[in-house]
């Protein structure tokens, strides 16, 4: 699985940094979320497509 942010669309609410911080983090030069691993790793990959869905305004997509 892997995981992308649209930064156009995030807003930098850390909804995804707070519910799956060993994957997104917040850069602290945009203020946006960033993906910290590349490919997610299996018994990550329910934690990524629940912040995902939790996303406010669906900037994560997985695939």
């Amino acid at each position: 699985m892997i995981a992308t942010i649209d930064h156009d669309t995030c807003t930098g609410c850390e909804e995804c940094v707070i519910s799956c911080p060993d994957v997104f983090e917040l850069n602290l030069t945009t203020y946006l979320a960033d993906v910290k691993l590349p490919e997610i790793p299996g018994d990550m990959e329910a934690d990524v497509s629940a912040a995902a869905t939790a996303c406010p305004v669906g900037a994560i997509a997985v695939s």
